[in-house]
């Protein structure tokens, strides 16, 4: 089991966008295979900064995740809506 999250800072006027962009692709994500949970959270002060909480099987799953075209035109469509740099961390469950 391996968790993923992953902190994105987007520009104010831009969360609309990525909020409508992510309930289209919420679905897809969380059926793909090897993964088991995809959560949205917001962060708790700033209104701007949204995770993604998920659990993969392996690492080997997130990273067939990562080199899919679904990822591929998820990034592209996500990443311009960016204020502030991405940080994603990979955890193991104890």
């Amino acid at each position: 089991m391996l968790i993923r999250i992953v902190r994105m800072d987007f520009d104010p006027e831009k969360v609309t966008d990525f909020l409508e962009l992510f309930e289209t692709v919420r679905e897809k994500i969380s059926t793909f295979p090897g993964c088991n949970h995809l959560e949205l959270c917001k962060d708790a002060k700033l209104d701007h900064v949204y995770y993604t909480f998920s659990k993969w099987e392996s690492e080997k799953d997130l990273e067939k995740y990562r080199h899919s075209k679904l990822f591929e035109d998820t990034w592209a469509k996500t990443k311009i809506l960016f204020g502030g740099k991405p940080l994603a961390y990979s955890l193991d469950p104890q």
